[in-house]
């Protein structure tokens, strides 16, 4: 690839994931990422820090979770506006050409505990990025903590199966899992 073609950081995410299959986390460099997407090194630094925020760095997601939460119906319970927020995910962040990437993703952080850390604190930024989307909707703190959580559990679950290939998309797997995990709650 020449190095004028666009989409710089989803050619440096795509070019570290490979090699992060191939080589290990551990084992690559940012100059290796770099080679591999056709750029150097500086536009590598130009759109992420290190290595790690390739995986982690510039996800809407919180985002676009905080956005469909707050533009649920009004009527809308706040699970019904988490559902909401995992509606607009699969829609804008987990499409099905996204699975490949995604399944990609999950092995190399599944490999490496620093990464599992961080793929942890991540999970804390969108279920708060939730819990404070429904307080800004009027839900008491303590039911717009319980809610996120709960619809953070069954998002996480909804991508494993996702991932792995097991729903048809994210949505489906999000809303089944969401489900046993009420059945869970109550039972």
């Amino acid at each position: 690839m020449a190095r004028w073609e666009p989409n710089a950081p989803e050619r440096l995410s795509r070019a570290a994931l490979e090699l992060f299959a191939e080589r290990g986390y551990e084992n690559t460099t940012v100059i290796d990422i770099a080679q591999r997407a056709g750029l150097t090194k500086s536009t590598f630094f130009r759109h992420f820090q290190d290595k790690r925020e390739v995986l982690f760095g510039a996800s809407p997601l919180a985002d676009v979770l905080a956005s469909a939460v707050a533009g649920a119906p009004a009527a809308a319970t706040p699970l019904e506006a988490v559902t909401c927020a995992m509606d607009a995910a699969s829609r804008e962040v987990f499409t099905p050409s996204h699975r490949e990437f995604s399944a990609l993703r999950q092995s190399v952080i599944a490999a490496h505990p620093e990464l599992q850390e961080r793929e942890a604190l991540k999970g804390l930024t969108l279920t708060a990025a939730m819990a404070d989307a429904l307080r800004e909707r009027g839900v008491p703190d303590l039911s717009a903590r319980v809610v996120a959580e709960l619809g953070a559990l069954a998002m996480k679950i909804g991508y494993e199966r996702w991932v792995e290939g097991g729903a048809g998309d994210f949505r489906e797997a999000a809303l089944q899992a969401l489900g046993e995990v009420q059945a869970a709650v109550v039972s």
